[in-house]
């Protein structure tokens, strides 16, 4: 019994560099990832870009992270946009509070007027003005 064996030597001509794409290069990809007919790996393989990336972008989209870029706005990360959300609530609910308490008190001194609990206060304002 005798074994050939075969040495196998693979060149590979292919340059490595990092590529550019730009904000409507990756949405024109991700939308064919959509087509009818069409798969991510299928696409990554017809313009030589990993399907890790693909789905990279994919999710960025789903996010709006590739229209803001499209668009020269920044990104902001989502912990961010929670907090600033929380903090816009929040103040909110105080503004409605001093409204609140603003209307009460006007109610407060129009009751105290119409009872001359309250007999020509020069500080307090007069509807006639």
């Amino acid at each position: 019994m005798t074994k050939n064996k075969q040495t196998v030597e693979v060149v590979t001509v292919s340059q490595e560099r990092r590529r550019r794409w730009s904000a409507t290069e990756k949405a024109a990809l991700v939308r064919e990832t959509y087509e009818a007919g069409m798969s991510v790996s299928l696409v990554a393989r017809k313009h030589d870009v990993s399907a890790s990336q693909l789905f990279n972008w994919r999710k960025l989209e789903r996010e709006g992270a590739l229209t803001a870029v499209q668009a020269g706005e920044s990104v902001v990360p989502a912990s961010e946009l929670a907090a600033a959300r929380a903090e816009i609530a929040q103040l909110q609910r105080m503004l409605g509070k001093k409204t609140l308490e603003a209307e009460i008190l006007k109610k407060a001194v129009d009751i105290a007027r119409s009872k001359k609990w309250i007999a020509r206060a020069p500080l307090l304002p007069t509807d006639d003005q």
